[in-house]
């Protein structure tokens, strides 16, 4: 969510399982009270926030420091998610999540757990052996200081690249607990808008693979098919792998699919 989806948020929250996580993004056009609001709200409706932290958008240190001592003042959470953020020079000392990290600032403040990210299609602006290196050296920090994690990826369409990520992950001694990306029901042509801005593969090829129909925008599709397939390849090797809902098509709109998900699968 958004710091201007509380109203989304009070509206899908009785049909989302208590504790569930619930990320608050980092926008450029929203200030601090938005966001801690946002975090406040997640939390007063029995859900985890978990708040985006978007580094090259931090101009100093003691805007991270206000962030997070008003995320722990306000809301108690000890969750964050750390990303580099769109900005592509840096507003202030942070260049990265690994800078966020490094800096030691979280755990300093009470937090306990950091969200990182997973890419396993790539990134259109980062070499494959940087995004491992980069994803290695998260992983230390957070041994090193004690805090726990969890990879949260890229959505995507597709799950061949998902399944060779997750065992590339494993085979490097990472056993952090994974959750793959999946958009929630939306529109096709939102989807596919959604997955060209932010470099994901959209072949006809894939579209189809997901149940798209590229002669149909207008329709609209959930990840069932995605999810599926995802179950199939998973084995013991492939550790704690969960879903994270992106909620394209809206908060209600996906807790409702979810539970609607669940209910056939426990009739089935």
């Amino acid at each position: 969510m958004t710091g201007k989806d509380v109203d989304a948020l009070l509206a899908a929250a009785p049909k989302i399982r208590p504790g569930t996580r619930v990320n608050v993004t980092f926008l450029g056009n929203e200030n601090l009270e938005m966001r801690v609001a946002a975090a406040k709200a997640v939390h007063d409706a029995g859900l985890t926030p978990v708040s985006h932290v978007a580094a090259r958008r931090m101009s100093s240190k003691d805007e991270f420091v206000e962030f997070l001592d008003a995320l722990r003042g306000q809301v108690g959470t000890t969750h964050l998610f750390t990303v580099g953020g769109d900005p592509s020079e840096p507003m202030g000392p942070y260049a990265s999540a690994l800078d966020l990290i490094r800096s030691g600032l979280p755990a300093e403040h009470g937090f306990t757990h950091i969200s990182i990210a997973g890419y396993p299609e790539g990134h259109p602006d980062i070499a494959d052996s940087e995004l491992w290196s980069v994803l290695e050296a998260k992983v230390a920090a957070l041994q090193e200081q004690g805090l726990s994690g969890t990879i949260l990826t890229q959505f995507g369409f597709d799950v061949d690249p998902i399944h060779d990520w997750i065992r590339e992950v494993r085979a490097r001694g990472i056993d952090l607990p994974i959750r793959i990306g999946v958009p929630g029901p939306a529109g096709i042509k939102r989807l596919m808008t959604y997955a060209k801005r932010f470099g994901v593969s959209t072949s006809a090829g894939i579209a189809r693979k997901y149940g798209f129909s590229m002669t149909n925008l207008l329709g609209t599709a959930g990840p069932e098919r995605l999810i599926r397939d995802l179950q199939k390849g998973l084995t013991a090797e492939s550790g704690d792998v969960k879903l994270h809902f992106y909620t394209f098509g809206g908060m209600e709109t996906t807790a409702d699919w979810i539970a609607d998900y669940d209910e056939r699968q426990l009739g089935s």
